[in-house]
């Protein structure tokens, strides 16, 4: 799956374990699913899953790896690919805008990336098999960046991984429905019910439209003007999340966990988001007991290597190396609760218990 920050890969032991131990009799929901991979795992659990986010990028993951049966679609897939490999390359928009004006991938995958791309939209396939098509591409383009990770900036100097040629590969899609949805977060709550729901929202004041406002292009590919170095879309200076807000995180967050459509919630955040920990509890006592643990994380690559400004200078240091995500329980019943809590904390020997 692609580079993602806040991605849950090194903590994904810690929140199946606490899914599981609250012994779901229905459906999980992921409110904020960005790029599938705590959906996927449950998918993959044996969960019947219904995924959600309001990018256009993370609805077509969800497309591609909840709402798809792989057994339904795969031959398909596999053709579709195969012809896509044979296509020649051609230099267009996205090589001009990301390859040449920015330096986000070196032109010669530029030049795969626009055939491609231009091929996908002239067959003009059905939803699932489009969607299995730009994921294959988009995870392609990911192993040939130059970036750490964010869409904000890109490498002075071309990363080793650049010059290796892109690589159409079928995406690891599973047996079994599933349902993907593209509402934002607080209509989700209210009208995807469900027995579990997961929380993953945004932690700062870094949109996650802006982060990765390639794959926003790539998948809408609507070729849109662009501002800055990192050649934005030029929507991205419109777009505006209360959860990116000091101010209005707490609140946008409170009206999701009111409206949500499920028994028992399991909420991800961090000691740098702008939710402090007693204030978060606080928040989620309305609907249960709350139980939380600390998990011990390294941060994102882009916040060990300092601070650049867009000529390559640097002018931060790095604070700290690592933060504390903290996964929080809640359940009507104080046993669930500590159940699950518990099972989390077994999932990973570094897992830290507070009171």
């Amino acid at each position: 799956m692609i580079k993602y920050i806040g991605s849950k890969r090194k903590l994904m032991t810690n929140i199946i374990a606490a899914i599981r131990a609250l012994e779901p009799s229905g459906a999980v929901a992921d409110l904020f699913s960005g790029t599938s991979r705590v959906a996927h795992a449950l998918k993959a659990a044996g969960y019947y899953v219904k995924a959600n986010d309001h990018a256009t990028f993370a609805h077509c993951l969800a497309r591609c790896y909840i709402a798809t049966d792989r057994d339904r679609v795969i031959a398909k897939a596999e053709r579709v690919l195969a012809e896509l490999r044979r296509v020649a390359p051609h230099p267009g928009y996205f090589t001009e805008t990301f390859c040449v004006r920015s330096r986000f991938f070196h032109p010669k995958n530029g030049a795969r990336i626009d055939a491609v791309r231009e091929r996908i939209a002239q067959l003009q396939l059905d939803p699932e098999l489009e969607a299995i098509t730009l994921v294959s591409l988009m995870e392609a383009a990911d192993r040939v960046d130059s970036t750490t990770g964010l869409q904000m900036a890109y490498l002075k100097n071309w990363a080793p991984r650049a010059f290796n040629d892109l690589e159409l590969r079928v995406p690891n899609i599973l047996p079994g429905p599933g349902e993907a949805h593209q509402l934002e977060a607080e209509d989700a709550a209210a009208t995807l019910s469900a027995d579990v729901a997961y929380l993953d929202p945004p932690y700062n004041q870094h949109s996650y439209m802006g982060n990765y406002h390639i794959w926003e292009t790539l998948v809408r590919w609507d070729k849109p003007d662009t501002y800055g170095v990192a050649c934005k879309r030029i929507d991205c200076r419109q777009y505006s999340s209360p959860f990116n807000s000091r101010v209005r995180a707490a609140e946008a967050l409170k009206k999701v966990v009111t409206r949500c459509a499920a028994r028992h919630l399991v909420v991800s955040f961090n000691n740098e988001g702008y939710i402090a920990r007693e204030h978060m509890e606080e928040l989620l006592r309305s609907r249960g007991e709350v139980r939380v643990i600390a998990l011990d994380n390294k941060r994102y690559v882009g916040a060990q290597i300092g601070i650049f400004n867009p000529q390559g200078k640097r002018v931060g240091r790095v604070g700290h190396l690592r933060n504390r995500e903290y996964l929080f329980v809640v359940a009507p019943e104080a046993w669930r609760a500590d159940a699950a809590v518990a099972a989390a904390g077994r999932a990973r020997p570094a897992a830290v218990r507070i009171p």
